[in-house]
């Protein structure tokens, strides 16, 4: 089978297509730079040059595809350029869709997000028909929410759409803005990060990246179209994280919990000088809201439509840190 991956150069992406090239599928990727491709990737793929907000790029790439894996997204918590993340998240999966439609190409895995889902108000498990809130609070939630419901959309119009939500993603590969929780593991193992957000009793998602990679290929093989399926891991809080962190990798530091009013308060600051100077901020308010929410959720839909399978956090986080201490220099940069 012939398919094509966008998002090839980011985090998912990239272990995804690795994956595809071990099962011996011949894979497209487009990507805007051809250099940020990993060599070894580069060599075993057919490159197309191209950004998913041009239409023509995206119908050159999905030539003789029987199917799509579209991760291509904005990810960012920021953009000087405010119509970044709408081009990129909705009208590039527009354009994916479109392009599909009018090739007859057999299935398409859209990656959204969990954060699409509304939080959890009395602690209970989200699960792929939890409410979705009203509002939201970033771009980057609305944008993939929208982009949900083009994929519905194109199912009616004979487009097999499958929507994959997963939730915080860590694990070997590029250390990059979406493989944010192994920067924190990095950042934990050499004593360089101190915080846990607010009391630490929020309760997040955490998934092993082996994990979402083959939901990716069991979503293409068994996914029904026009369903969302959660990928996720481990529900804990920030403090049982940490603690889980600091007992496999065998080291304890003290940490310092960071009231959510001080954060929210840098937050704004942060923006402040990102509106004013152009300097990517660290963090924006919207983000500390989301941070303050209580995201628990089950993947039991995933597990039994799909033989979605789960590594278990403490073993996840061993295999994180092995290969953090084995490889010293990633993406060009020392981490020991």
């Amino acid at each position: 089978m012939r398919c094509l991956v966008t998002g090839a150069t980011g985090f998912i992406g990239n272990r995804l297509v690795q994956e595809l090239l071990n099962r011996k599928m011949q894979v497209h990727v487009l990507v805007r730079s051809k250099n940020k491709l990993p060599a070894d990737i580069r060599e075993k793929v057919t490159v197309f040059c191209g950004d998913i907000t041009n239409q023509a790029a995206v119908d050159s790439a999905t030539k003789n595809c029987e199917s799509i894996f579209h991760l291509a997204g904005f990810a960012g918590i920021w953009s000087k350029d405010k119509t970044i993340p709408f081009r990129t998240n909705v009208e590039g999966t527009k354009n994916i869709l479109e392009t599909a439609l009018r090739n007859n190409i057999q299935k398409v895995v859209f990656t959204s997000s969990a954060a699409t889902f509304s939080s959890s108000a009395q602690g209970e498990l989200i699960d792929e028909n939890y409410p979705l809130p009203d509002t939201y609070f970033t771009e980057y939630e609305q944008t993939k929410r929208e982009a949900e419901q083009i994929c519905l959309d194109y199912c009616t119009k004979g487009v097999d759409t499958v929507i994959v939500n997963p939730t915080r993603v860590f694990g070997p590969g590029l250390l990059n803005k979406s493989n944010s929780v192994s920067i924190l593991i990095k950042n934990y193992m050499k004593g360089t990060w101190r915080i846990i957000p607010g009391d630490g009793n929020q309760i997040g998602n955490y998934v092993f990246i082996d994990d979402v990679v083959n939901g990716h290929i069991l979503a293409l093989e068994r996914g029904i179209p026009g369903e969302k399926y959660i990928l996720g891991g481990t529900n804990i809080s920030y403090n049982k994280f940490f603690d889980t962190i600091a007992e496999v990798g065998d080291k304890k530091y003290k940490l310092f919990h960071l009231p959510h009013p001080v954060m929210y308060a840098f937050s704004k600051f942060e923006l402040f000088c990102a509106e004013t100077f152009g300097k990517p901020p660290l963090i924006t308010p919207p983000w500390v809201k989301r941070y303050n929410q209580n995201r628990p959720v089950s993947s039991q839909k995933a597990i039994e439509d799909l033989s979605y399978s789960v590594t278990p956090l403490p073993e996840g986080i061993e295999k994180t840190i092995l290969w953090l201490n084995s490889n010293k220099k990633i993406n060009g940069k020392n981490i020991s």
